[in-house]
């Protein structure tokens, strides 16, 4: 039998080798079955860790009640400015908000960066025709633009607490009746409008999170 290969051409012998090559490559190779499951569970997880992510940026009935105990509340929590921004969106004054949030990180300016900061969010905000200007009257208008030629922490405070008030008097009364608000009020309710209820949660849930 040796003899008898030993006999045959060496292309045929070659032949044979790079088959029994190719066969020992395939028997190591994972099975099909074994691969699929591993990217569903994969894809699986990345799924959950999405959904957890989206979870995590809706805010619980509690945060939602303190929001309708007091304007501050909203605004000293990061989730209810979100949902607040989101509704003035709806309203186009979001650069109300936009503002108020601006002054309070120009407040933590370096002295070396305040007439830079000072002057450009008076130039985006505060002066006549600026590009997210705000509902300011005259005298407060004027006395910003003063401010800002000796820059300090305490320049925007006025117009900033003007801006405030406007937006606890006028905008959040409307954020109180409005559907964004109501849908995150998770109250208790009857079996024949839970579907209902889990349905504008799941649309005001996809708003707030971007479509996640």
């Amino acid at each position: 039998m040796c003899r008898g290969l030993a006999t045959l051409p060496a292309t045929c012998l070659k032949s044979a080798k790079d088959i029994k090559h190719k066969i020992s490559f395939l028997l190591q190779k994972p099975e099909p079955q074994a691969t699929d499951q591993k990217q569903i569970k994969e894809k699986a997880d990345a799924v959950a860790a999405a959904a957890a992510s989206a979870s995590a940026k809706m805010p619980t009935q509690a945060e939602v009640e303190k929001w309708k105990e007091s304007f501050s509340y909203v605004m000293s929590s990061q989730k209810g400015r979100k949902v607040f921004g989101q509704f003035l969106k709806s309203e186009f004054s979001e650069e109300n908000l936009d503002f108020w949030v601006a002054c309070e990180d120009y407040k933590k300016s370096t002295p070396s960066e305040m007439a830079t900061k000072a002057k450009k969010l008076y130039q985006q905000h505060v002066e006549t025709d600026a590009p997210n200007e705000v509902n300011l009257d005259a005298a407060t208008r004027e006395e910003t633009r003063q401010n800002v030629q000796n820059a300090c922490p305490s320049c925007f405070n006025v117009a900033q607490k003007t801006i405030y008030t406007l937006m606890e008097k006028d905008s959040y009364r409307r954020f109180l009746k409005s559907k964004l608000i109501q849908n995150l009020s998770l109250t208790q309710s009857t079996d024949a409008d839970e579907k209902k209820k889990n349905c504008n949660y799941a649309q005001t849930k996809q708003t707030l999170t971007g479509g996640a």
